[in-house]
């Protein structure tokens, strides 16, 4: 270990906040498994889910009455939508932010329309084929590791079911603009994407990046819209900085 990587373990050592990961739509804490395996000898990682509501603001209504007094928060698309809206109805109880592969703007008209199918298909009971066929070809960068990738994003989506899938979605077609949050957040904030993420592209988190004063923004070359699975060492480290700053 060189002395710069000393240090930023003497700062984790000494940042008594929680970690506070949350994930994306239709996933678990899987998503953040090795995360939560390389961050949990020295921080305390909480893994929250993101079902509980139906539409954003209630979801991040339930967690603040769940989480600690103040925390660290992280989440990954979806789950980066709920943290922008825990942090605008509870700013003062959050340490520092990172905002994963997400979007801070409304859902457009035509992207809710789209959703509509999904929802029929999900109620129907072809929840696998819409992973499938509609999701599953956006998520991820071409490489050796996309197949077992692709092999939990499946199983976390079955675990959670339909109902999840259906609520998730009516949420994100309501959901509201959070660009007015960025603008106010005075954080450390890590903004993190995947050069390969086709859902929630570069240029958006290059845009979030400029709203937020203290944000760094770190783009990932191999990975897509799931880096902690893609590129899990890569993200890990850039958590781990993100966490050492002051």
């Amino acid at each position: 270990m060189n002395k710069n990587e000393q240090a930023l373990h003497r700062r984790k050592a000494e940042v008594a906040e929680p970690l506070v990961l949350l994930p994306g739509m239709m996933c678990d804490a899987r998503l953040f498994a090795p995360q939560t395996a390389a961050l949990s000898g020295d921080t305390c990682v909480i893994n929250a889910p993101i079902t509980q509501g139906d539409t954003v603001e209630e979801i991040a209504a339930n967690l603040l009455k769940q989480l600690p007094e103040r925390f660290a928060l992280a989440g990954l698309s979806m789950g980066g939508i709920v943290a922008m809206e825990v942090l605008r109805r509870a700013p003062q109880r959050i340490t520092r932010l990172a905002l994963m592969d997400t979007n801070p703007l409304a859902e457009t008209p035509a992207v809710a329309a789209g959703r509509e199918p999904q929802i029929v298909a999900a109620k129907s009971g072809r929840l696998r084929d819409v992973m499938r066929d509609e999701m599953k070809p956006k998520y991820l960068a071409p490489g050796p590791g996309h197949q077992q990738v692709l092999d939990v994003v499946m199983e976390m989506a079955e675990t959670l079911g339909p109902d999840v899938f259906v609520r998730q979605s009516r949420a994100l077609q309501r959901r509201p603009d959070q660009q007015a949050t960025l603008r106010k957040c005075r954080l450390p904030t890590l903004v993190l994407c995947g050069a390969h993420d086709v859902l929630c592209p570069v240029k958006r988190h290059e845009f979030m990046a400029e709203l937020i004063p203290q944000a760094q923004l770190v783009v990932l070359p191999d990975a897509g819209h799931l880096p902690p699975l893609e590129q899990p060492q890569e993200t890990t480290q850039a958590l781990r900085h993100w966490m050492a700053q002051p």
